[in-house]
């Protein structure tokens, strides 16, 4: 699949895949930023894309910076509609006790594209029955 990136400024970077079979394409800061303890900062990339129409960009937290520097996206999932021309930022939340620092150049969330469905939603006065029911949050658990 191709997907066309524009580069806004001079040195920002091409999203990348990791490995063969990485699901997740790197995304890269185009600018530095300080992130405080506790706080949330919007993080350049320098990019903005054109998916292809029915696919989703889902920006996604890249698992060695939220558990070795706790700075991990603000909203968890990120969400890049295929309409969506502007630029790619990511909303980093420093979930640690002292500041952190972002580079440009550094990997700072993973991009994974996926196919998504637009639902017809239909107001019912009945829903079918099923074995959980209204059940949730922890009820399919055994403790």
């Amino acid at each position: 699949m191709k997907v066309n990136v524009k580069k806004l400024v001079d040195n920002a970077h091409l999203p990348t895949y990791g490995s063969q079979y990485s699901a997740g394409a790197d995304l890269y800061a185009a600018e530095g930023a300080e992130v405080p303890a506790g706080e949330t900062r919007f993080i350049h990339t320098g990019i903005a894309m054109e998916l292809p129409i029915g696919m989703v960009g889902l920006v996604y937290a890249r698992s060695g910076l939220s558990c070795k520097q706790d700075l991990a996206p603000a909203n968890k999932v990120g969400v890049i509609d295929c309409d969506y021309r502007g630029e790619v930022m990511v909303a980093l939340h420093n979930h640690g006790k002292e500041t952190r620092t972002v580079t440009a150049g550094d990997r700072i969330a993973q991009l994974v594209i996926a196919p998504y469905y637009v639902a017809e939603f239909a107001e019912a006065s009945e829903l079918s029955d099923t074995v959980r029911g209204e059940g949730g949050f922890g009820s399919t658990g055994s403790k």
